[in-house]
């Protein structure tokens, strides 16, 4: 019993760092989205974390045209950063632990 305890023990381990390593993976994992005209470009990482913002001049004119674009495509950016860090973490989380029944619920 407590061989099978020291292994789980030590999967959940290397478990951890899977998910660690690919936590620091996803900060390298750029997603670029931009506005359907593209005058506003956004780049993230698969963190979440913003890169860089380009605007068009011609957005500077216009304060609410601005401010709409950027609610637009940062929150299509962050939408799909979001899925790829939950889909590769989840990959990571899953393919280390040791099979546990009804574990599969929680990593949905």
């Amino acid at each position: 019993m407590f061989g099978d305890l020291m292994g789980m023990m030590g999967k959940l381990q290397e478990t951890q760092r899977k998910v660690a390593e690919t936590k620091k993976r996803l900060d390298t994992v750029l997603i670029d989205e931009q506005s359907s005209d593209g005058l506003l470009k956004v780049t993230v990482t698969a963190n979440r974390q913003v890169k860089s913002i380009t605007i068009d001049y011609s957005l500077l004119e216009d304060k609410e045209q601005l401010e709409d674009y950027l609610l637009l495509v940062m929150n299509k950016a962050i939408q799909r950063a979001t899925q790829i860090n939950e889909a590769e973490l989840a990959a990571a989380a899953k393919d280390g632990l040791p099979n546990i029944p009804g574990m599969d619920q929680f990593l949905k």
